[in-house]
Order: structure tokens, then C-alpha cells, then sequence
């Protein structure tokens, strides 16, 4: 009884079990009535996989005619169109690139199956610097159609000289004329430098910093010796008035010599200056001198108007 247990045991094994099982290890191939075999691939476009189910392609031309990949001439197939496909087949796919690169004021354009704008720029003989620019940057994927830029970037540290103004220093000599200037010293501007560090792209300065400066040339001081003795000849005594005319240290008078000179004195608070008559006028009663603006606001406010002054002919 036990023997004939077994034996029907092992004959059950042989023929339901073992075609179950022959069945599921096949590597995912199915087998239909019609005995058509079923597959599944996956193609794997730049890097990006696209799994394809249930299909019937004998080769790998016949999965990708029958995929959506978008698959164009000139892409690169691994393996060939022509291997025989088998189920869970990886199918590498690069895509053709039409790849514009400008660079050095040139363009050229690369077809190309290359993933990245570095891997892209591997394939020629263009050499980055560290401090170039690319545009997209190097670890960008490369569309179909793609535009590289490259900037040529130069780092410089430029040194620029610039000058240093000289001061006048006056110095008054009561024996010399009022109008006399004697130039003593000679002024000499001195000189710094400026350490810049520039930045170039392709060329052009795109920015500059300032690293430091120093002074290599101190400036010398122009001395000049001007007079302050003023000799007076007859004197006025009357009203002065201003006017706007010329905005120098002029006014108007109605006698005195055109281009000769007068020392006004504001009477109320002994404040001074020299005018040069250029005008005549004023024609008021009791007015001597018109002084211009400029030289009123000297010895008086605007607002005064008229003010008691003594005027004194300069004779040298």
C-alpha cells in the first residue's frame, strides 16, 4: 500500500508540479495556446529607463520600431538592431545632440552623443581654465538642440598711478603792491598707487577692486608771495548801493576812469574791499559807488540795501 502511495506521489510531481514550475523560472516568458512568446525589455534613453511589457519582438529593432522612444537616425543603439531580443533585455540608447559651442569669438558646430555639456566639451580641443565661465553649466544634460557658451575669464591684479594735488601756501609782504604775486616754490604734484584686482571676460574689464594704495611721491607746496600794500590817493565819503551785474569784484561809478580801482570801506563796521569800475552809474543823489553783488555781500548784508562808506582811489 505505502509503495503505491508513493509512486503516485512522484507521478503527480511529474506531471502537474514540475510544468507549474518550468513555467514560472522561464526568465518571465509566457507561453500562450498559440505558443507566441511574450517579453519584457526596457530601454534606456541617455541614461532614463523605459520599461516595455508583454510584447512579442523577435530583435531589438523590433522593440524600438514599436516604442514610443522617439528613437532618430544618427542615435546609437546597444546592442544593434539586428541581436536577438531577449526577455528583460536592456537597451542602451544615446541620442544624437546638436551641440552649438562658442567660444574664443568663434562657433562651431558638433553632432554628438554625449550626455552633458562636459562630457560634450571632452570631445574637442577646447581647453577651460579654472577661473572660465560655461553656460549651461558643465554637469548640465544636453537637450537635442543645445547652445554652449564659454567666457574667457582673466584675473588680473593691475597697479595704476594717479597724482597727488600740490597746495598753494600764500605768504603776504606788506612792501609789496597789492596786485604783485611772486611765486616762490614751484608746486609738483606727488603721486599714489592703486593696486586693483580686474576681473576680463573675453576680454572686457567686468569688474575691479581696490587692494591698497600707497603714496610714492609726496606732493610739494607752490609758495607764492603776494603783496598787500595799497597806496590810496583822494578820498570819497557817500552811500553805496549793489546791483547784480557781472558777479565779479566790480562796480559802478559815475566818474572815475573806467578800469581803475577803489578800496570801499563799510563806515559801520570797518570792514574793506577792492573793487575795479567797469560800470557807471549809480545816478541817486548822495550815491558814490554801485558795488556788485559779490563784493556788497563782502562788507555788508544784502538786505541793507544802502550802506555809509568811505571809497579811496587806489593809485598803484
Amino acid at each position: 500500500m505505502k509503495k503505491r502511495f508513493a509512486s503516485f506521489f512522484i507521478f503527480f510531481l511529474l506531471c502537474v508540479l514540475l510544468p507549474a514550475l518550468v513555467y514560472l523560472f522561464r526568465d518571465e516568458e509566457r507561453v500562450y495556446a498559440a505558443g507566441e512568446i511574450r517579453k519584457s525589455a526596457t530601454i534606456v534613453v541617455d541614461g532614463f529607463p523605459m520599461t516595455y511589457e508583454d510584447g512579442s519582438w523577435e530583435t531589438v529593432g523590433d522593440l524600438i520600431d514599436s516604442a514610443d522612444a522617439d528613437i532618430r537616425e544618427g542615435d546609437e543603439i546597444f546592442p544593434s538592431r539586428e541581436t536577438a531580443l531577449s526577455s528583460g533585455m536592456r537597451v542602451m540608447v544615446a541620442r544624437e545632440k546638436r551641440v552649438s559651442i562658442m567660444a574664443d569669438g568663434e562657433e562651431r558646430e558638433i553632432r554628438t552623443t554625449a550626455r552633458t555639456v562636459g562630457a560634450v566639451l571632452d570631445e574637442t580641443d577646447i581647453e577651460l581654465q579654472e577661473d572660465d565661465i560655461v553656460i549651461p553649466d558643465l554637469s548640465a544634460l544636453l537637450d537635442r538642440e543645445e547652445e554652449i557658451q564659454i567666457i574667457r575669464v582673466e584675473i588680473r591684479e593691475e597697479t595704476v598711478e594717479k597724482p597727488i594735488p600740490f597746495e598753494t601756501v600764500e605768504k603776504e609782504d606788506d612792501e609789496m603792491g597789492w596786485r604783485e604775486r611772486v611765486v616762490k616754490q614751484k608746486g609738483e604734484n606727488g603721486a599714489r598707487e592703486y593696486s586693483y584686482r580686474v576681473s576680463y571676460h573675453d576680454g572686457e574689464e567686468v569688474a575691479r577692486k581696490l587692494l591698497g594704495s600707497e603714496v610714492t611721491r609726496e606732493p610739494t607746496d607752490e609758495v607764492v608771495v603776494v603783496g598787500t600794500y595799497v597806496k590810496t590817493g583822494k578820498s570819497h565819503s557817500g552811500a553805496a548801493s549793489w546791483y547784480a551785474h557781472t558777479g565779479t569784484m566790480a562796480a559802478a561809478n559815475p566818474w572815475l576812469p573806467m578800469g581803475s580801482y577803489v578800496r570801499v570801506t563799510n563806515r559801520a563796521n570797518g570792514k574793506s574791499v577792492i573793487v575795479k569800475i567797469n560800470d557807471r552809474g549809480p545816478f541817486v543823489p548822495g550815491r558814490i559807488i554801485d558795488l556788485d553783488r559779490v563784493a556788497f555781500e563782502q562788507i555788508a548784508s544784502i538786505g541793507a540795501g544802502v550802506i555809509d562808506v568811505k571809497m579811496e582811489e587806489i593809485v598803484n
